[in-house]
């Protein structure tokens, strides 16, 4: 995620109407926030999971070939993750 403690010299404005910029004001003061920082908090987040999701990687030849090839290499036994995946859960 973004460094929050940067120096902040971009300014972004929205438009909304007033009672989308209530309930902002109700949540940014539920969470203890001025509706800048509550949006931007959010904002940062939503950003972040918007590119982590992301369904639709582009790779050019080189990056395809090196992806087929981890594909195809054989995998290796991981014992302490089989063990992991086949005990039954704390939670169960």
């Amino acid at each position: 995620m973004s460094n929050l403690f940067e120096p902040r010299t971009e300014r972004i404005d929205i438009r909304t109407s007033a009672s989308v910029k209530k309930l902002l004001q109700q949540a940014a003061a539920a969470n203890h926030k001025n509706v800048s920082e509550f949006l931007l908090e959010h904002g940062l987040i939503a950003a972040q999971e918007a590119l982590t999701n992301r369904k639709l990687f582009v790779l050019d030849d080189a990056q395809w070939e090196a992806f087929q090839t981890a594909l195809d290499s054989a995998s290796t036994e991981k014992p302490r993750l089989r063990r992991l995946l086949t005990e039954p859960s704390v939670f169960e």
